[in-house]
């Protein structure tokens, strides 16, 4: 086996990505000597208030390393697959690229196109793996190596790394560390492509990670003060959990939590009273346990560790 930093097989790739997740991914390979061919990422968008045409990050990346970049707005039409079969590509590496690939493109490289899924597949197909282990409670996920197939997530698994989740993991830190693994996956996969063993995807595991919503960062304060918390961590960076918040400066304005730690303790109090509201502390009744409060925002303020809000607000009940 090869080591996972070199590699003797120096393969033509055709890389396809287009936020943060993939950047890493695009450098490790770069780095590792494979001759990356063509860099495919999502049309350039118009982003902030002045909508102005942005690059994503990988296309600054490509840029950056001084590789060509393709921006299709579809890979269904026949010119630009005519475009991409003419790179001659012994592989595609497709990480949250944000298209789905018709099976003639699937079919144009030597050996296919291989897709990091932020889970252990089959769990988790879809749209948001990272947020909903965390949500569902999951203690551990990791990255796939996937050859790729015309379904959502359903090839074979061709190598696979494990990453432990802790009870203080956002979506964020967890973004961060599985964004890692699969740099180090995609390369040791390429570095023995021809002595990969396909794993069939278990059908009786399979479980959809569906596309986060707004509505879904409304906090129901019945739940357990352990389901709360994973809420708002597996909300943080976006869209951020968030309550209704009565306070003795305002009768009612959306707060939202970025981060807050379980308290085990049981209070006669109904769910989203405050138990305690200290100087340095904020405690919230739950349906089982409470919550303490850490880092919050009120809409249109910038976001304040619970010390700072206490300063200037006093809490009285979230809803």
């Amino acid at each position: 086996m090869h080591s996972e930093g070199t590699t003797s097989f120096r393969a033509r790739v055709i890389f396809a990505g287009t936020p943060d997740f993939s950047v890493g991914v695009l450098e490790a390979l770069n780095q590792a000597g494979h001759d990356i061919v063509g860099v495919y990422t999502q049309p350039d968008r118009p982003k902030g208030r002045g909508r102005i045409l942005s690059a994503c990050p990988v296309k600054e990346k490509a840029l950056e390393l001084g590789l060509t970049v393709f921006q299709p707005d579809s890979l269904k039409d026949i010119n630009s697959q005519n475009e991409l079969n003419s790179l001659n590509a012994d592989v595609m590496v497709v990480v949250a690229y944000g298209q789905i690939l018709p099976n003639e493109v699937l079919q144009m490289p030597k050996f296919g196109c291989l897709n990091i899924h932020a889970s252990l597949l089959p769990r988790w197909r879809g749209a948001a793996p990272i947020q909903r282990a965390i949500i569902s409670g999951d203690n551990q996920t990791g990255i796939g190596i996937m050859q790729m197939d015309k379904g959502l997530d359903t090839g074979d698994i061709l190598l696979e790394k494990t990453c432990d989740i802790t009870d203080v993991d956002t979506a964020q830190t967890l973004h961060d560390k599985l964004a890692i693994l699969g740099a180090q996956g995609i390369v040791e996969a390429l570095n023995n492509i021809g002595q990969l063993t396909p794993t069939t995807q278990d059908e009786a595991g399979i479980t959809y990670a569906k596309k986060l919503s707004k509505d879904e960062a409304w906090i129901d304060w019945s739940k357990s003060a352990i389901e709360i918390n994973q809420q708002i961590r597996a909300f943080n960076p976006y869209p951020i959990a968030q309550a209704n918040a009565e306070s003795d400066k305002f009768d009612s304005k959306v707060l939202r939590i970025l981060s807050a730690s379980v308290v085990s303790e049981t209070y006669d109090k109904d769910p989203g009273e405050v138990i305690e509201c200290t100087k340095g502390s904020c405690i919230i009744a739950t349906g089982n346990g409470a919550i303490s409060l850490e880092t919050v925002q009120l809409a249109g303020k910038k976001a304040l560790n619970i010390k700072d809000f206490n300063n200037a607000y006093k809490l009285a009940k979230l809803s």
